[in-house]
């Protein structure tokens, strides 16, 4: 896959800022990471169930 950002970079400091803390600069890179794993899981699951739509019980 490339290195397509799949979390708007903004949002998730803003977000993590409200929180109190900062942003590290190669956390952006693990988030995506992480959503990429969260999302390639779900696919295998909605393949493995024959079905072609990823719904929130998947994630």
């Amino acid at each position: 896959m490339s290195k397509e950002a799949l979390a708007v970079t903004s949002k998730v400091k803003e977000y993590i800022k409200a929180k109190g803390c900062q942003t590290s600069a190669d956390a952006i890179d693990a988030i995506n990471k992480k959503i990429a794993c969260i999302l390639d899981a779900a696919v295998n699951r909605v393949k493995s169930n024959g079905r072609a739509t990823v719904k929130p019980y998947d994630l």
